[in-house]
């Protein structure tokens, strides 16, 4: 993919407003429990330092609602950042050029302006007043039309930070440029939230593993009686069209031969491996079954490139976990052994991978939720359709 990227940035002597992501997880004495996303901009900053250059850092945090509350202040970061980066941090509310006296600025939780959400232009020429480049850095931000997002680039040259840069070359060298076949493995509870991203990915891979509780619907759809399991009757039309559409493609559709199923949706539940059509009326299945686990791993051999999107079973609970442990770990091997691209994100992804004692071994993973999930639904992304397209 082009796009315009922080090494072709004018820097020196600049100021540089930047769209950061510290929307980070708090504990109850309002210490940061986990500081991988500023830790994800720190390179990004110090690259603009060295070149000579000051920086304004934006970021949301919480949903604020367009109102000013104190628990909702970014001030709770700034000693965080000064340990990380080693300087004075300054910190303002306000427009005022002049507040900017400090070589790094953070900027007051940009949703307490009501026209963050709203694309407000007025909002976007008074943060614009305070740099002369913009510097989209938070991915996870970047499907949303919000100024500080992407309305920015209406008013100065937008370039990715390097943050930015290393999510979208990742996502590129998965789905637009890919080494083949390309796998891609999505699994979560519900067809419905996942119909775009379906739609696209037959369109794109050469093989489509689905598990989860998504797969009981297209289960049904087949024919099979999934007794008391989640699944969504009224989408049966959807899931055929989805399989359709992925016949015509040459996209190979890989659901369960075999599965586990219990009686209660709880840790140690009695339960059984059984057959497609084996599935009692007071039974749920709650994981994929050993013969579906070997089919996954044959395609996983078979694959150059793997997308992976959600857990194939209850991961959650034991031992319904299974099929997400021995698939994630198998892939993990193959990333180190076989040199397969592996990338991964969105929703209970993380946690699954993480769970599987996997995901430091993948090529990529995106902690950034809605943004990859859109991405991977063929969507445009304001955040990054400015880059293509911003100020000369």
């Amino acid at each position: 993919m082009d796009f315009r990227r922080l090494e072709t940035a004018p820097l020196s002597g600049k100021t540089a407003l930047v769209r950061v992501d510290f929307n980070v997880p708090r504990r109850e004495d309002g210490s940061i429990s986990d500081d991988t996303r500023i830790q994800a901009a720190l390179p990004t900053i110090r690259a603009i330092r060295n070149a000579g250059g000051k920086v304004v850092l934006l970021s949301h945090f919480g949903r604020p609602k367009g109102e000013v509350k104190s628990e909702l202040s970014l001030n709770f970061l700034i000693p965080t950042l000064q340990e990380h980066l080693g300087e004075s941090i300054g910190f303002t509310d306000g427009f005022d050029p002049s507040a900017i006296t400090e070589n790094i600025t953070l900027i007051e939780n940009t949703r307490f302006q009501p026209g963050e959400t709203k694309s407000d232009e007025a909002l976007g020429k008074q943060w614009a007043a305070l740099g002369d480049i913009f510097v989209q850095d938070a991915f996870s931000a970047s499907h949303r039309n919000h100024v500080s997002s992407a309305g920015l680039a209406a008013f100065m040259p937008a370039y990715a930070g390097l943050s930015m840069e290393r999510e979208l070359d990742h996502l590129a060298q998965a789905l637009e440029n890919p080494k083949r076949p390309v796998l891609g493995v999505v699994g979560g509870a519900k067809v419905s939230t996942k119909i775009d991203l379906l739609s696209n990915l037959v369109r794109k891979l050469d093989m489509l593993a689905i598990g989860g509780g998504m797969a009981n619907t297209f289960l049904a759809a087949q024919g099979y009686d999934v007794g008391n399991s989640l699944c969504e009757h009224d989408l049966k039309d959807t899931a055929l069209k989805i399989i359709d559409a992925a016949d015509k493609a040459d996209c190979k559709i890989l659901l369960p031969v075999d599965v586990v199923a219990a009686t209660e949706f709880a840790a140690h539940a009695p339960h059984r491996v059984c057959a497609l059509d084996q599935v009692a009326p007071h039974e749920m299945i709650l994981d994929a079954g050993p013969d579906t686990v070997t089919q996954l791993l044959d395609a996983i051999d078979a694959a150059k490139t793997l997308i992976w999107n959600g857990p194939l079973g209850a991961f959650e609970i034991t031992p319904f976990d299974t099929s997400t442990v021995e698939a994630a770990q198998y892939a993990a091997r193959r990333v180190k052994k076989n040199g397969l691209i592996a990338v991964a994100g969105g929703g209970d992804t993380v946690a699954a991978l993480k769970h599987a004692s996997a995901a430091d071994d993948f090529t990529f993973i995106s902690t950034a939720g809605g943004a990859f999930l859109e991405w991977m639904e063929g969507k445009a992304l304001p955040g990054v359709e400015i880059l293509k397209t911003g100020v000369s």
